[in-house]
């Protein structure tokens, strides 16, 4: 049973401000959708998790029509008050970590609650304690006042089951979708609400929660998927029906595209910003594999290294012209991109033509055919060395050349490489952003 609700406020005379010092946009439940989505087919989904996705209209808009009204449930119970800060003098357990759309923010979900950061300047911005109640999903929508969240922990302060739309100008919950499984991890654009459960995918209207799209998955425990987030296309990619397949969703030309980037699982996977590139990693951990998500062509792959290994996290520079990757031993990896992106949006990328390199011993042309392919990877740019066993987030900083580096220890790194001799980055700032006040 899906359910929206909204408690009431507690305190609807209230003013509060959302501690960030750029100005809020508007929320972007009051934004249309900018695509033409395909309405899901009944007939393909007759063990749909939820029932009647529907919500109360944003304000100053019509309500919207319940098709099955009996199986709308409001509820009434206000969610936990945060507090401002921690009541325990000891650092919360850390339960989750990750970027905003633009990586220019990273959130933290805690055993008691949940925190927002900036990067450059590194800040604390946002820290709500729900007093012992535990959050395992954070998901940011940009700098934006509505966050997603899922209730985890040893305590959780929500239902696992459920996704609480946070307005932090309100320090209260607006909304909330509810499943018959626990979810996994939540996606948002500013049109779109993107729910990932063990095997099942909804995309919903952030306008109206209408349910829009239902994906049968893999079992998909880590949560994996990512949404591009330029305003007129979307392109959502997730794990496939089958063992390292991965599975594109073009919802503009309603196309649906699927690879076999992997002969195991898939471990991670993330678009570029304008969602013409994706790169995969499989449980094995040796190899990153990009493609285009226009037609699924593999465009490069690189070596992480030559053990197995747990891929963290994957990310794209801007420029798409590097991209980072973390593992759990205990190095960040930065990789020449050898793509050609085209001149426009639109061009569709191809592998960059190869050197012309002289052929000095043509005798002997015949062991590359023979050779494993561990001989002629490519390999890493620049590395960071970082305490090994610890799980590690990546990604593109703002000033050129630089990786912002986030780990479940309290960790944060800036660092910079040279792109022209690579070898170990310069560390640039370290701290520990458990002991910050937010």
């Amino acid at each position: 049973m899906a359910t929206l609700s909204i408690p009431p406020d507690p305190n609807p005379d209230s003013d509060s401000n959302l501690p960030i010092e750029t100005p809020t946009p508007a929320p972007p439940l009051l934004e249309e959708a900018t695509e033409t989505e395909p309405e899901p087919d009944p007939e393909s989904r007759p063990d749909q998790e939820p029932t009647s996705p529907t919500s109360p209209s944003p304000p100053g808009s019509p309500s919207a029509e319940n098709p099955n009204p009996s199986s709308q449930q409001i509820q009434t119970a206000p969610p936990p008050l945060p507090n401002s800060t921690t009541a325990s003098s000891q650092p919360p357990a850390l339960l989750h970590l990750s970027f905003n759309q633009d990586y220019g923010c990273f959130a933290v979900g805690t055993s008691t609650g949940f925190m927002v950061y900036n990067c450059d300047p590194f800040r604390g911005i946002i820290n709500r304690d729900f007093e012992g109640g535990g959050v395992k999903v954070v998901e940011m929508l940009f700098r934006c006042n509505l966050l997603a969240l899922v209730g985890g922990g040893p305590t959780p302060a929500f239902p696992q089951n459920k996704v609480m739309i946070w307005d932090d100008h309100q320090t209260r919950c607006i909304g909330e979708l509810s499943f018959r499984t626990e979810v996994r991890s939540v996606r948002l654009r500013r049109d779109r609400v993107i729910v990932v459960l063990d095997q099942k995918i909804f995309v919903y209207n952030f306008v109206d929660f209408k349910l829009v799209h239902q994906i049968e998955t893999a079992p998909n425990p880590r949560g994996l998927c990512a949404v591009s987030q330029h305003q007129g296309q979307l392109i959502l990619v997730c794990p496939g029906g089958q063992k390292g397949q991965v599975r594109i969703e073009h919802y503009g030309a309603r196309r649906t595209k699927f690879i076999m980037a992997h002969d195991s699982r898939i471990a991670c996977l993330v678009l570029s910003q304008d969602g013409r590139l994706v790169a995969t990693a499989s449980t094995k951990g040796t190899l990153v594999r990009i493609f285009s998500t226009f037609d699924g062509t593999l465009l490069q792959e690189v070596r992480r290294g030559a053990d197995r290994a747990e891929i963290y996290s994957v990310a794209f520079s801007r420029n798409m012209q590097w991209l980072a990757v973390s593992s759990d031993k205990g190095t960040v990896h930065v990789f020449s991109l050898k793509i050609n992106m085209g001149s426009t949006p639109n061009d569709k990328p191809r592998p960059a033509p190869e050197p012309s390199v002289p052929n000095v011993t043509p005798a002997l042309s015949f062991i590359k055919g023979v050779l494993p392919k561990y001989f002629h990877s490519e390999w890493s740019v620049a590395q960071f060395r970082l305490r090994e066993g610890s799980q590690y987030i990546v990604a593109f900083g703002d000033q050129k050349n630089t990786i912002v580096i986030v780990g479940m220890d309290g960790s944060f790194y800036r660092c910079q490489f040279d792109p022209a001799t690579g070898g170990e980055m310069m560390q640039l700032e370290c701290h520990n952003f458990l002991k910050q006040e937010a």
